[in-house]
This record gives C-alpha cells, structure tokens and sequence, in this order.
C-alpha cells in the first residue's frame, strides 16, 4: 500500500509539475499582449478541475490517460483549454486519448462559450421553423449575409415530428447580425457524420433541441474564420476537435466519483487566489461524494485550529476514500497545514491520526 502510494504522488507531482508549466506559459502570453483571459475564468480552477478528471480518464483500452499520454500533449491541451477559457467542469470540453496523444474535445456548450469570447459577440440563439410557420429571409447583397425577414409561429406549430428547419443569429455589437440557416435535410445530414447517426435518444426525444445544437455549431464554424479576432485564440478553435464532428468517438471510461465532479464542480468555484470566505465547520456546503468540494473546504482554511477541528471530527469520512482521489484530498491537507504551520517539521504529530493513508 506504501509504494502504491508513493507511485501515486510521484505522478501528482509531475502532474503539478506540467500544470505550473502551463500557468506559466499562460502568464507569458498574457504579458505580451497574445492572451486575453476572461475576466471570469480562472485557470487555475481550470486546471485543478481537469486534473481531477484526468486522474480517472482512461482510453479504449481502459489504461489511465496520465500514463499513456505524453507530457508535451497533456501540457499542450491543456493550454489549449485555458486560451479558449473553457471549463472541464462546467461540461465544455472533454480530455481523450489518441494513442499516446492526449487532445481537447470540445462540447456544444464549449463551442457558445468560446464563441462568446470574440470581440464584438453579444450573444448566440437559435430557432425551430414549423410546418405551417411564415418564414422568409433574403440575402444582403453587400455583406453576403443572410438576413431574416419574417418569422412568425403559431404555438399550435410547435411539433418535433413537423421541423423544417432551424436558423441561429450571433448577435454582434455595433454590427449586423451573422445568421446561418439550415433545412432539415441538411440537419439530418449533419446528425449522419456523427457516432449515433442521429439515433440517438437526445435526437429521438428532443428533436427540436438537437436540430438549434446543429445550426448552432454550424453558425460558429463559420463566424470564426471570418472574424479578425486573435489569430492564437482562432488557431487554437480550429485546432480543438468537436464533438459532432467525430465519427467514431473513441471510448472515455469515467469513474462516478469523476462524472460527479463534471456535473457539480460549476457549483462551487475553487479559487486559490481569493481569501477564505468561512473559516467555521460548517458542513452544510460539502458534498461528501464530491470530492472538489471537501477540497474547497480544506483550501478555505486560514485559521490552523478551525482546520484541525475540521479534520479530526470528520476522520471516517475522509478516510472512505480510495484511489487517486484519496491521495489528491491528503495533498491538499498536507499542503494547507504546511501553510497554516509554517514549519514541515511539525507535519508527522499534528496529523498523526487523522487519515490512515496519508503520505505525511
């Protein structure tokens, strides 16, 4: 058990090792004026996020992606990432193996999200067109654009099994709006270059939804390359895979506790730049099967007593886990006490007991 867990911080630490890399080189474009951040993203959320799911990626071989992957490629996507301001656990994008290759995939709500970061975009819509809806639209013969001129639906239109087609507008700032447009055949045709064929049950069920998805993607595909936005910021798009574009999606085996991380990680933001906001044992905000949120808690701590009462009242529950999980919570404890005590020496008595797997 000792030199498993020894095998396991060694890779954590050339983890951190890649993802301090990563900031740097982050930092670097920032300061030549090649990287404009968002100011509502953090990176180091992304890639505390990504880590955590990275630990429990593994490609079709069921082999751990952080052990097959290369250094260069896992560095390189997630730099990737954070130049498009995407978020892991916010769904956006994806981590897969490609061979010894890792590579960002991007979601459809990565793809809105990036998009949103070009200049002058507002915001993105799309809608379904009926049979029995009045529908027309022209083309600006000046801009090349096309341009919607009525659309008028009757509630009683609204079927999934009666759509004809859909449009999405990204609405750009002092600038006519870019439209894109596309019937159901071409709809369909787009559903056909993907794994389920369009036979999916998101594309059964939700028809209508699955159909602004399409023209949605489509609509951002083109609007990037015709934008003047940062070359850096449109290469790296470009560069990124999309998720309707794969025809043979290869196989991502999550473990629960790395698919509940995805879906609830947004929920509450690590930010290990900010002060702690409670100091108290409350217990109130921890999911305890969310490991990114008993992490939140044991970064939030400034006061070493409040800490210590922290982990000693919730030793069973800490010691339940198990794996790579377990080790990333007993670094982040090790970590915080070396900075709440300020002498390592001190690390063996004041934990002694507190977690039966810990390193330290």
């Amino acid at each position: 058990m000792e030199n498993n867990n020894n095998t396991q911080n060694k890779v954590i630490l050339s983890e951190k090792n890649i993802a301090d890399n990563v900031l740097m080189r982050v930092g670097d474009l920032e300061k030549s004026g090649g990287l404009q951040i968002p100011k509502n993203y953090s990176a180091a959320n992304a890639l505390k996020s990504a880590w955590l799911i990275l630990q429990n990626t593994f490609d079709k071989e069921k082999r751990a992606v952080l052990q097959v992957c290369t250094k260069e490629s896992v560095a390189n996507t997630l730099l990737d990432m954070i130049i498009q301001g995407l978020s892991p656990a916010k769904k956006q994008c994806y981590f897969i193996a490609y061979g010894n290759q890792l590579q960002l995939t991007r979601s459809y709500m990565g793809t809105i999200a990036v998009t949103k970061r070009i200049k002058t975009v507002k915001d993105i819509f799309a809608n379904c067109i009926y049979e029995g809806d009045e529908f027309e639209y022209t083309f600006d013969l000046e801009t090349g654009l096309k341009k919607i001129i009525k659309h008028n639906q009757k509630f009683t239109n609204i079927d999934t099994a009666k759509i004809l087609g859909a449009y999405a507008i990204i609405i750009r700032e002092g600038m006519p709006p870019f439209v894109e447009i596309m019937n159901i055949k071409q709809i369909r045709a787009a559903w056909e270059q993907g794994a389920a064929k369009g036979e999916s049950k998101a594309h059964l069920k939700f028809t209508d939804e699955m159909a602004k998805k399409s023209v949605i993607n489509r609509a951002c595909k083109t609007f990037w390359n015709t934008s003047d936005d940062s070359d850096l910021l449109i290469d790296t798009i470009n560069r990124t895979t999309d998720m309707e574009d794969m025809d043979d999606t290869p196989i991502i085996e999550e473990s629960s506790i790395a698919s509940e991380i995805e879906d609830q990680a947004n929920k509450q933001e690590i930010d290990i730049n900010l002060p702690p906001q409670n100091e108290s044992t409350d217990l109130s905000a921890i999911d305890w099967e969310n490991p990114i949120t008993i992490v939140a808690k044991i970064e939030s701590f400034s006061d070493l007593a409040a800490f210590n009462n922290f982990i000693n009242n919730n030793k069973n529950r800490l010691d339940s886990f198990g794996g790579r999980t377990a080790v990333h919570i007993e670094d982040a404890i090790s970590i915080k006490l070396k900075e709440l005590r300020g002498n390592t020496s001190t690390l063996q008595s004041d934990t002694k007991g507190t977690n039966k797997k810990a390193p330290f």
